[in-house]
């Protein structure tokens, strides 16, 4: 009689656990359509209206700084709503107004255009830094924690495949139409598609309370667990460390090789396509060498992708980088990520998403500042991106190092000097 209590009692959640599953897979894909607006040729868009390498640095981190801060106010937040459906309504709305916003660009006067497309992505930021702690809480209780990294895995396959069919599209559409309304047209298009992910992270569900507590009772601190120091230290390094040339990118195709928005889609497409393959196997990859050692041989790829467009002197060659980049850091993206939550305490489950958010978002406004401050100095674009290269390579190696327990002794033996 128990045991059929037990299965009655469970097959609500199986059943809800494989609707949000779906759900969840449906809302990256809505979103990953959407995505290529802004995060492919939105740059492209800055640097036509002759921004600047430190304004493109300005476009690429601001938004990380303003929802790193605001991401603080999530457990506060989420404190005054009952379900957290209803405390990611707002903020969730609100941060896909980062596809809308551009489009009123060419309202603007000419040499405020620039800045404008740098305020209408920072604007919607400030709900983000809201909403991604609460989607990343939602996501973690809206599966069994077996089934996470399968459904990271799916996430990034179908998230992938969505930018490149997006891109394709967008790319073929800018190349057709007339500037500045072929980019107009684009940014509408794209908040409409970014609304398919909304409703679908309305319909996903948390699964029963008694499985997985959904709020943060735990008197346990993120910064005295060493596990979440360990993992914090290497989101830091690999973030600071492939974001740093991510705008340098953009300039060296289009300023110094001659790419234009028709290849700089088939550049992203092949870069997504071997992000989708890799997000197959990623999985099967992490439960043979381990997360932590696949961030690490990630990393160092991503360096290799990073020195093959250094010495690139025709475009062709650049899409191999792209390849090598797209598969690396999609691999230790999800290692990275999965490493984490199947570390993060369920009963402190929203304060550890907290932190671990801020930290990323953190790397990710030092990475780009990073490098187009070095862009706007006497140094060529091969040059920084060749002190990029390095930066990763010397990011794989330290994580490696970590991994295989190097840096723990290093920091033993330096605790018993200090002691001495």
């Amino acid at each position: 009689m128990d045991e059929q209590d037990d299965t009655t009692a469970s097959s609500p959640n199986a059943s809800q656990g494989r609707a949000n599953f779906r759900h969840l897979v449906l809302d990256i894909t809505w979103f990953g359509l959407a995505m290529p607006a802004t995060a492919r040729f939105l740059s492209v868009y800055a640097i036509r209206l002759d921004a600047s390498p430190a304004l493109l640095g300005w476009l690429a981190a601001l938004p990380s700084l303003i929802a790193l801060v605001t991401s603080s106010w999530a457990a506060w937040w989420r404190g005054r709503h009952t379900t957290m459906l209803q405390a990611m309504w707002w903020p969730g709305l609100l941060y896909r107004l980062t596809f809308l916003l551009p489009a009123f660009t060419p309202l603007f006067p000419a040499e405020m255009q620039p800045w404008w497309l740098v305020v209408a992505v920072a604007l919607p930021a400030a709900a983000n830094g809201i909403s991604s702690v609460l989607f990343l809480v939602l996501m973690r209780q809206a599966v069994e924690p077996s089934q996470l990294t399968v459904l990271l895995s799916r996430r990034s396959l179908a998230f992938n495949v969505a930018v490149g069919v997006s891109t394709l599209a967008f790319g073929l559409w800018l190349e057709l139409m007339p500037f500045p309304a072929n980019y107009q047209v684009m940014f509408v298009v794209s908040f409409a598609l970014s609304l398919g992910s909304f409703i679908n992270i309305q319909r996903t569900q948390e699964l029963a309370p008694a499985d997985i507590p959904p709020l943060d009772h735990s008197p346990v601190r993120p910064w005295q667990s060493v596990v979440f120091r360990r993992t914090a230290f290497v989101a830091v390094l690999v973030h600071i460390a492939f974001f740093s040339i991510l705008p340098i990118i953009p300039l060296r195709l289009i300023d110094e090789l001659g790419a234009d928005e028709a290849f700089m889609s088939v550049f992203s497409v092949a870069e997504l396509a071997a992000a989708a393959l890799i997000a197959t196997v990623t999985y099967r990859i992490v439960h043979r060498i381990g997360a932590l050692m696949t961030v690490a041989i990630g990393m160092a790829v991503t360096g290799v992708a990073a020195g093959i467009l250094v010495v690139a002197s025709s475009l062709p060659l650049t899409l191999v980088g792209a390849v090598l980049s797209g598969a690396a850091w999609t691999m230790a993206a999800i290692s990275l990520f999965g490493y984490f939550s199947e570390n993060a305490p369920a009963e402190s489950l929203t304060r550890f998403m907290t932190v671990y958010n801020q930290v990323v978002l953190l790397a990710v406004f030092v990475g780009p500042l990073l490098g187009s401050q070095l862009a706007n100095t006497s140094l060529s674009l091969t040059t920084v991106l060749a002190l990029g290269m390095a930066l990763r390579l010397a990011a794989g190696g330290l994580v490696a190092l970590d991994c295989m327990g190097w840096l723990a002794r290093v920091r033993h033996w330096q605790v018993v000097f200090v002691r001495r």
